[in-house]
């Protein structure tokens, strides 16, 4: 049985606290639980010199105050009173090497325990089902045996080391379609796919050319920018699209081929671990210029064509859908009839095919909701009600109906949205639907690109110009973070808390990509898959919702790469107390920053950023 945290109540934690400074030592605190981690050497050393001048101006970092923490004090936590304080642990326990690809949400260790009532045939198994409070791991998810510093970007593209990711059954399964090959202590990436053996590069060429786009750049003069990628695969279709300037969204379920995403971050291409099952994805309606599926195995037909219209529901007007499938060329009878049905399917929707060819048929969403308003009355799919929000995805179950345009789309004909790059920092229509004005938009544009030249100031001791690529903004608001690194070789993954989760539709708009996430749960990646998380006020938000900030901090240790940062701008109550957790993280601090440095912060802000060391164990 794999073994998880406790969480009793006050009057727990005191008799906790009273019987180790009895016996005195971390070592019979593991024991007192129950002996709930594995027995192993832990000194609570990191790799790094705790304690720089920047830091001891605050307090923090100096040697006092690492003998308080050496002591095993029981310190007051934010939030709290000293009637309500928590053991604060001079080192989280390494959770056992089993668990060096744990994802929490996502753990079908965990979906087998709980005896879950789930539909297969629905894909329930892949969707997330997080464990409670009590059964969450409190220790640190520790790298494979062998691990090494991720190879820089743009190399990584084509190249990871196999220890890092040591699995090869992919290479072996997928031999024939050049999707990876093992040399050595590297696996090579050449490109391919099931449906583009020659490889990515050569097939994107061929999407373009069948629509008659400029150059056969399937960017369409700035036109096409963010794509969602169903049943990516290794995300080598993501990975040939950013040289045209394009975003790719690469998703893939933890199904049978279960790395396949933390191959493609391990690579530096943008991907997110997700399914089209039950619940809607993470994005905003209207989302993606274009969508692609070579040879994903789904079931477009079922439940009324639910997932397909998930799809719709996604795609903005005039969207394409690129699908390349033996039933786009149908051969033998069964084909012939999903290809007929399918068919049927898109053409009640409203899609029209924009081009076919050999293997692959592209269709195109319309543009208004004329075509939907001359349907034969009955029609199926229907029109999704009106109280139905197309833009509420978290937890939200997916409908089988067509979700009409707003009045302004139609009006428009179109998103209105510009061509990138100028949409990343030119309004877009949507906000007037957050009530957020034009001048609001273009003040945090710029607010944002002064905070993260300061960002970089403080980071550039520390990095070089390919240190970087892989990073996340916790609480991306309108995305002004991510436009202000557009210069830089790196990409975002916006994540907007589900309280917010509107403001993602902005982020997309602007050319960006993101998720919708409760920080109160576990994410949907990989350990070991950011070099960069960028926490605004992310902490403070978490403990002002009842929510654990000591679960939040090991989930940011367990999403983050050795020797990446992590950086919070909040209030001095929470970075206060993410300081007192530093040591046991293993996290050294680079640098913190107030308001007599920094005026742009409040009286009560501090900016903290830290560094994990270079390995968990």
């Amino acid at each position: 049985m794999d073994k998880v945290k406790g969480k009793g109540d006050g009057n727990q934690k005191k008799r906790l606290v009273t019987s180790l400074l009895v016996v005195g030592g971390f070592t019979i605190f593991l024991l007192y639980n129950n002996g709930f981690f594995r027995n192993r050497e832990n000194s609570g050393a990191s790799s790094f010199e705790y304690g720089t001048k920047s830091v001891r101006a605050f307090g923090w970092g100096s040697d006092e105050d690492n003998d308080h923490l050496s002591k095993q004090e029981e310190l007051p936590l934010f939030g709290q009173d000293e009637s309500q304080s928590n053991f604060i642990p001079k080192s989280f326990p390494v959770c056992d090497d089993r668990h060096s690809e744990l994802i929490p949400c996502l753990d079908r260790n965990h979906i087998t325990q709980m005896r879950l009532k789930l539909d297969l045939s629905l894909m329930e198994h892949y969707e997330r089902h997080c464990p409670l409070p009590e059964r969450r791991f409190n220790c640190l998810i520790p790298p494979p045996h062998g691990y090494k510093v991720p190879i820089k970007w743009p190399k990584s593209r084509d190249e990871v080391w196999q220890a890092n990711i040591p699995h090869t059954h992919l290479a072996h399964e997928k031999s024939d379609q050049n999707w990876m090959v093992v040399k050595g202590d590297k696996i090579e990436f050449p490109g391919g796919g099931t449906h583009f053996h020659y490889g990515a590069d050569k097939y994107i060429a061929s999407l373009a050319n069948m629509l008659n786009f400029t150059g056969d750049n399937l960017n369409n003069e700035g036109r096409v920018r963010t794509i969602l990628d169903v049943g990516c695969g290794v995300a080598s279709f993501g990975g040939y699209l950013l040289s045209s300037d394009i975003l790719a969204m690469s998703l893939a379920p933890n199904d049978v081929h279960q790395n396949q995403i933390q191959f493609a971050l391990e690579r530096g291409i943008p991907a997110y671990l997700g399914v089209l099952g039950t619940k809607r994805l993470p994005y905003p309606s209207r989302s993606f210029e274009l969508a692609h599926c070579s040879r994903c195995r789904i079931d477009w037909l079922q439940r009324d064509g639910i997932l397909l219209l998930e799809l719709d529901r996604l795609l903005r007007p005039g969207g394409y859908f690129a699908y390349s499938s033996p039933e786009a060329y149908a051969t033998d009878e069964e084909d012939l009839r999903i290809w007929r049905e399918m068919s049927a399917l898109v053409e009640r929707m409203c899609w029209k095919i924009a081009a076919k060819r050999n293997q692959t048929v592209i269709w195109v969403k319309p543009l208004t909701n004329d075509c939907y308003m001359n349907r034969e009355p009955g029609t199926q799919p229907p029109m999704c009600k009106s109280d139905d929000d197309p833009d509420s995805v978290w937890g939200v179950p997916m409908q089988a109906c067509i979700t009409p345009y707003p009045a302004e789309t139609q009006r428009d004909k179109g998103s209105g949205l510009a061509p990138w790059p100028a949409r990343l920092t030119s309004p877009p229509p949507r906000l007037a639907s957050l009530d957020i004005s034009s001048e609001t938009f273009e003040k945090d544009t710029a607010v944002w690109q002064k905070r993260v030249d300061k960002y970089w100031d403080l980071l550039s001791p520390k990095i070089s110009t390919n240190t970087l690529r892989n990073i996340m903004d916790m609480r991306a608001h309108l995305g002004s973070f991510a436009a202000a690194l557009r210069r830089r070789d790196v990409w975002v993954m916006n994540v907007v808390p589900e309280d917010e989760q509107h403001h993602l539709k902005v982020v997309y708009d602007r050319g960006l990509i993101g998720s919708v996430h409760d920080w109160c749960e576990a994410y949907s990646t990989y350990p070991r898959t950011y070099d960069l998380l960028h926490a605004w006020e992310v902490v403070s938000e978490v403990e002002k919702r009842g929510c654990s900030p000591e679960d939040l901090l090991l989930e940011m240790d367990r999403i983050l790469r050795p020797t990446g940062f992590a950086l919070f701008r909040d209030k001095k109550p929470a970075l206060e107390f993410v300081n007192k957790y530093l040591a046991a993280l293993r996290w050294e601090t680079v640098a913190a920053v107030g308001a007599d440095a920094d005026h742009d912060l409040a009286d009560d802000e501090l900016i903290l950023l830290v560094q994990k060391s270079r390995v968990s164990a």
